[in-house]
């Protein structure tokens, strides 16, 4: 079977390196993923123009698009007996409504549309900590094992976020959990008539048992996103 690997990174990112590395399972593992980072850009798809398809290996693509239209040059054009769709690992939190505004999440959501399994796959980032990219290979190895035998329904896909943790903390453990609905916190600074965002991601509602209570704590949080 193929196996795609995707994000909204860019094709040269380094969580997507981490993933690759991170797939155990036996298949043809083939990257198809923006040329540019696309983060924030949601489910957008480009219909409006061409886009620009460059071949940089023999497994490796590179798309001058979203992690949307990736999805969908990878499973009808690219390798049509895909069977598997991962996207990530994103440098920064995709929990609770961020599922709305990641490319990454978009990834996947589109691959569950078409019937196709798939595991959206990020990594919360605590400032002013750097993120350890060996490390999120061996955690996301540990969540692959875990949740690709498991069932998926159908017209759903899993949703992971990585903590960010010192180095003498223990070893995080898999926590499948409800998605927070909670709103992002919203904050702007105004000069003039311009307004800057200056939302705290950190200091987001963390209700007991949601997935940024999971992550911010300390595990990995998975959640089952339906369509």
């Amino acid at each position: 079977m193929t196996i795609i690997l995707t994000n909204d990174d860019g094709i040269d990112a380094p969580g997507i390196r981490a993933l690759q590395q991170a797939v155990t399972m036996t298949g043809e593992i083939t990257i198809v993923a923006p040329k540019q980072p696309a983060s924030g850009c949601g489910h957008q798809v480009t219909t409006n123009r061409g886009i620009k398809l460059e071949k940089k290996s023999a497994r490796e693509y590179a798309v001058d698009g979203t992690p949307v239209d990736c999805t969908r040059l990878a499973i009808t054009q690219i390798a049509t007996n895909t069977k598997l769709v991962l996207s990530g690992i994103n440098a920064g939190g995709n929990l609770g409504t961020d599922v709305y505004i990641s490319g990454t999440v978009a990834a996947v959501r589109e691959a569950a549309i078409h019937g196709i399994p798939g595991v959206a796959i990020s990594h919360w980032i605590k400032s002013p900590l750097l993120v350890d990219w060996e490390v999120a290979t061996r955690w996301t190895s540990r969540v692959l094992e875990d949740l690709l035998p498991r069932p998926l329904p159908p017209g759903s896909f899993w949703n992971v976020n990585l903590p960010h943790l010192e180095l003498d903390r223990p070893e995080p453990k898999i926590i499948l959990c409800e998605a927070s609905t909670a709103p992002l916190p919203v904050d702007y600074r105004i000069e003039g008539d311009t307004y800057h965002y200056q939302g705290e991601y950190a200091k987001r509602d963390r209700h007991p048992g949601t997935d940024v209570d999971i992550c911010f704590g300390g595990n990995i949080a998975v959640t089952l996103i339906r369509l």
